[in-house]
């Protein structure tokens, strides 16, 4: 089969069962870039830092771009082990490295050579001046604000000497439309294909504002062919490059026909540029403005947005550097907007004196839209994978079946109240809320000799962790141990509400060789009677508005106490009816509901989060007398080995006695025995009925053998 390939790609293949769109990585450096081109449509680099959003954005741009590889070539993750990231490629999704250590990702990929970095104020000066050291680096993009002015000129001064450009910091970077976006330059994909960034025009720009520059992309997409170049130098006051390092760029690229400059209020780089058109190094048409105008409307100087949007002097207010560029002959509006007018006009000009030749406009391309976005837009609906009606975390407070968490501390619901709301989603009476925290202390243990806590004990000491030991110990409860409550609750109420006397019940469930679950007690009894159970039966009485299923399950324990003494009514039992004597008497429940709750098996989810919190307590128990292995010891196990076949001729014998020995042979036989026979082994085997002898006959004296065994089993063991 042959492989898709998206765009047209022919380093893309597509698998068809998982959909991963694989691209195989250049195995030498690119061609060089001529000395005044930052970026092309074979541009690839690392995005430093875990921004998979950005990172999407620059490949969704790829892809409308027709791209035949993605710009990102790997991700750099300092604070994770490698690993790769899956992101969309088109509408299949693709893989990208993510390494640890920038050494790493340099030596994979040595085509890459921009690095955009998204690494803190804080660390983006030692993360920056480590990615200097690599000679493959050429240019660097700084996002993060706030970075230490000093730091600041330490890396700008830095990269002039090693020739890297840095845009930045405080920047959202920069775009070359049809070839390479830095970040989440330009925005989302609707706002990129409505600017036409999707392939190149002929207008080149410069701002220090990140967000303007979104409003530079629209202006020129509609009054002229397009951009050909935008970057952000950023809003601090030490940018990494300035205005007229990239405008020289721009006059050097013969692609580029028009210039736009926004500067604004604060510093002086604008003056740079104007000197540069009076001495004619920089000749093609620029159309300029400085943002901060009004800043001469304010008594006091103001600080506007940016760090470095601030005027020390005259020199650096708005209003001089838009008349002083006016005057050097840089085409300045009246006002920002007249801006889209006046290089309208220009751009017509130049298209009249064939300086520019505006290309056929190509096919929109398709906006691969991602699920989430196009749900938020209302466009799509699918039905929900899982439904939740007990609580809610995606406002600004979680909520309990509606309550918010500060209503149950301030009303001091308790443990029982915040069962109430998430097992039944309603609110119970304080009695019955009294009533479920009673059963989960009443259930929380039971001493380390249960097959639960047992569990939990063995498993703590093999070593495992927390969770492990309790789930050893919660796989126990079921029907013969801690479960008996929902089947309990099942046959007490199945009784009763069928009219059937206790003594009734007792026979028909003897009739069909059952055992009655909640009754019958193995240490407990009638005379010894469980506490626990008392101290249920006595609050029921005494809160209960209505207690007929405990009543009748009591007078089932007298049926049944009067054939065994510990046929008592259990805590399993009592619990049991009791629950269901309150789901039907609260109120808060209709009958149809309470036998729902009882089928779901809420009576053992009861028993299950009590007795957690006693396995909990054993496992810590364990862990605080730091207790070695388990091994159960010989004495306590009873072995019982099957009887093998043998190859050849056999003797055997049974002998009536039921004990366990191992016998050999050789001491059983006179001193006399040739010795040129091997003393076989004889094993006997415990039954239940009879003992029996096998081995191997060596010799043809098996009835000398035979009696020689019986005569030493006669003496030594009585048999």
């Amino acid at each position: 089969m042959t492989a898709a390939t998206p765009n047209g790609a022919s380093g893309a293949s597509l698998s068809a069962n998982d959909k991963i769109t694989r691209f195989s990585a250049p195995s030498r450096p690119l061609s060089p870039l001529p000395a005044h081109a930052l970026f092309n449509n074979k541009t690839r680099c690392f995005v430093y830092g875990l921004q998979n959003r950005a990172v999407q954005g620059m490949l969704d741009f790829d892809f409308i771009c027709k791209r035949s590889t993605p710009s990102v070539a790997g991700i750099i993750y300092t604070f994770g082990g490698q690993f790769v990231s899956k992101m969309y490629w088109g509408t299949s999704e693709t893989l990208l490295p993510v390494y640890q250590e920038t050494s790493k990702a340099i030596a994979k990929h040595p085509d890459v050579d921009v690095v955009v970095n998204f690494a803190s104020s804080r660390s983006v000066y030692s993360s920056t001046m480590e990615l200097m050291q690599y000679p493959q680096i050429r240019t660097i993009a700084i996002i993060a604000e706030g970075v230490p002015e000093r730091r600041a000129r330490e890396i700008a001064h830095v990269a002039r000497k090693k020739g890297v450009t840095i845009i930045g910091p405080a920047t959202v970077g920069g775009i070359k439309p049809g070839s390479f976006k830095i970040g989440n330059t330009g925005g989302m994909m609707d706002n990129i294909v409505a600017s036409k960034l999707y392939r190149k025009g002929s207008v080149a720009y410069v701002s220090k504002s990140g967000g303007m520059s979104n409003e530079l992309n629209n202006v020129i997409s509609n009054n002229t062919d397009g951009v050909y170049e935008g970057v952000a130098i950023g809003g601090d006051r030490y940018p990494g490059t300035t205005f007229i390092d990239h405008l020289l760029r721009f006059q050097q690229d013969p692609e580029c026909k028009i210039l736009v400059l926004l500067g604004e209020v604060g510093g002086v780089e604008e003056y740079k540029v104007i000197d540069a058109v009076k001495q004619g190094v920089i000749t093609k048409p620029i159309v300029a403005w400085a943002i901060g105008t009004c800043a001469s409307m304010f008594k006091t100087e103001v600080q506007f947005g940016h760090a470095g949007s601030f005027a020390n002097s005259q020199l650096e207010t708005a209003a001089m550097k838009n008349k002083t560029m006016k005057e050097a002959g840089i085409f300045v509006p009246e006002t920002f907007e007249d801006m889209p007018a006046l290089l309208k006009s220009v751009y017509d000009k130049l298209v009249q004196e064939k300086t520019i030749v505006p290309a056929a406009e190509p096919v929109v391309p398709k906006i691969p839209m991602d699920y989430s976005w196009a749900q938020e837009l209302g466009l799509i609906r699918k039905p929900a994978a899982f439904i939740s009606t007990i609580s809610d975390d995606r406002g600004q407070e979680l909520l309990y079946a509606g309550m918010p968490i500060s209503d149950v501390f301030r009303e001091n619901i308790g443990i029982g109240g915040v069962m109430s709301l998430l097992w039944f989603r309603r609110r119970l009476p304080d009695y019955a809320t009294k009533f479920l925290e009673m059963v989960l202390m009443l259930t929380a243990d039971h001493g380390p000799a249960v097959s639960g806590a047992m569990n939990t004990i063995i498993t703590t000491r093999a070593g495992k962790d927390l969770i492990s030991s309790l789930v050893a110990g919660l796989l126990t409860i079921g029907s013969r141990f801690g479960g008996a409550l929902d089947g309990a609750a099942e046959e007490f109420s199945k009784a009763a509400d069928n009219g059937l006397s206790p003594r009734d019940f007792v026979d028909t469930m003897r009739k069909q060789n059952k055992l009655i679950p909640g009754i019958g007690h193995r240490i407990k009894s009638r005379n010894n009677p469980d506490l626990r159970v008392e101290l249920v039966k006595e609050y029921v009485l005494a809160n209960f508005p209505s207690h007929k299923l405990l009543d009748y399950a009591l007078a089932v324990e007298s049926v049944t106490t009067s054939k065994k003494d510990n046929l008592i009514l259990n805590v399993d039992g009592c619990v049991a009816v009791c629950f269901v004597d309150l789901m039907r008497s609260c109120g808060a429940f209709s009958l149809e509901e309470a036998e729902d709750y009882m089928k779901m098996g809420v009576l053992n989810g009861l028993f299950v989060l009590g007795r957690s919190i006693g396995l909990i307590a054993h496992y810590l128990d364990q862990k605080r007398l730091r207790t070695s292995l388990y091994r159960h010891p010989w004495d306590d196990i009873t072995y019982l080995l099957p009887t093998l076949a043998t190859t050849g001729p056999a003797a055997t014998r049974r002998l009536s006695k039921a004990q366990q020995i191992s016998v050999d042979v050789g001491a059983a036989t006179p001193r006399g025995r040739d010795k040129r026979y091997d003393d076989p082994l004889l094993v006997v085997s415990h039954g239940l009925e009879a003992w029996q002898i096998d081995y191997e006959v060596l010799t043809d004296a098996v009835t000398t053998e035979l009696a020689a065994i019986e005569r030493y089993l006669a003496t030594a063991v009585g048999i």
